[in-house]
């Protein structure tokens, strides 16, 4: 399996839309500054065929603290982004 990073993805968007690299680097940065946008407010957003990306409350729970086994701690409740995969991706993936 190879590992891509966002690099990758913008030579490759570059290459294939025939636009230069700081241009797709801007398209990606603001396109992930709005996703982010949406789940703190607590929306969602639905790419139909590819997935949703949306924000869950995680409730606070008791764990075990990993530098002392033995010991409990108390892990606070948080807000925790979640992507769902959709049908196309399902499908392709198959």
């Amino acid at each position: 399996m190879t590992k891509y990073k966002k690099s990758d993805l913008v030579e490759h968007l570059a290459g294939k839309y025939d636009l230069s690299k700081r241009q797709v680097e801007d398209i990606l940065e603001g396109l992930l500054e709005y996703i982010t946008g949406l789940l703190k407010k607590g929306d969602e957003l639905t790419l139909t065929g590819f997935g949703t990306f949306l924000a869950k409350a995680r409730k606070g729970r008791m764990g075990i603290n990993p530098k002392n086994p033995t010991e409990k701690i108390q892990i606070p409740a948080s807000i925790v982004p979640r992507f769902k995969a959709g049908k196309g991706l399902k499908d392709a993936l198959k």
